[in-house]
């Protein structure tokens, strides 16, 4: 029976985390048209069609639907279901290694690290279809930087203090020698970061950035998908490293630096 009443309140975790990451699609749908993302009902993109409250169910909507608008029967990017997806393992995921805390649901170690993921899903994705990286989001992760002081006392703020300036300065210097070598919202984007998480996850982030662009850029060159002169969104990289670096990038870093 308790085994059964755990269970049910990690599905509940999961919908939670589907439910704020439902959330950013609309940031990500609204944001790049100039629309409000608080006003204003739903609706299909295709048809104008308003949504019923049946049909913005995380998840289970997508499902009901079969992926299409029920008024004109377009089909609804997959890719709204995935961030959904996302959301759920992210806050399961936030709340199994930082713990649930005295809610029981998740502590608030795992809640400031589970926003931060929301933000840079939003920011990849967004990053990816318009490469913009929009003011707005360094904005909360400098605020939840400045609750992780008091969250995680074991970065300390020289660290943050360096980790503001140890990617985001040479990348800067980067940018103004060799122009369009990184977007000045990547640039921020490692500054607020290195903020957030200290100057060694914030290496660590970096590397892992370069690395999966690296990694993408070599299969769609191979392919002939992406030419040598070609740009593209740097910004869906750099967060796959920081998602990683917010769970063991400190770890890493120490880990390295006993090496040497």
């Amino acid at each position: 029976m308790i085994a059964c009443l755990e269970f049910i309140l990690w599905v509940f975790r999961f919908f939670m985390g589907a439910c704020v990451f439902s959330f950013i699609n609309v940031v990500i749908c609204r944001l790049p048209r100039g629309e409000s993302v608080v006003k204003g009902r739903s609706h299909c993109m295709e048809c104008g069609h308003k949504l019923a409250a049946i049909e913005l169910i995380p998840l289970v909507s997508y499902i009901g639907l079969r992926g299409k608008c029920r008024q004109c029967g377009v089909h609804i990017p997959i890719r709204d279901f995935m961030v959904e997806c996302t959301g759920g393992a992210a806050f399961v995921l936030c709340a199994a290694f930082y713990g649930i805390g005295k809610t029981g649901i998740i502590s608030l170690r795992g809640l400031v690290v589970f926003l931060f993921l929301a933000v840079l899903t939003a920011v990849a994705v967004i990053d990816w279809d318009t490469r913009i990286i929009y003011d707005r989001f360094h904005l909360v992760i400098g605020i939840l930087g400045a609750a992780a002081i008091w969250l995680f006392p074991e970065i300390s703020l020289i660290s943050r203090l360096i980790g503001l300036l140890i990617i985001s300065v040479p990348m800067l210097v980067l940018a103004m020698a060799i122009p369009g070598a990184f977007g000045g919202g990547d640039i921020k984007l490692m500054a607020v970061c290195g903020w957030l998480l200290g100057w060694k996850a914030n290496v660590f982030a970096m590397f892992a950035g370069l690395l999966t662009a690296g990694l993408y850029c070599g299969v769609m060159l191979a392919k002939k998908k992406l030419g040598r002169k070609d740009h593209f969104a740097f910004g869906p990289f750099l967060a796959i490293g920081l998602a990683v670096a917010a769970f063991c990038g400190e770890w890493i870093g120490n880990w390295y630096l006993s090496l040497l």
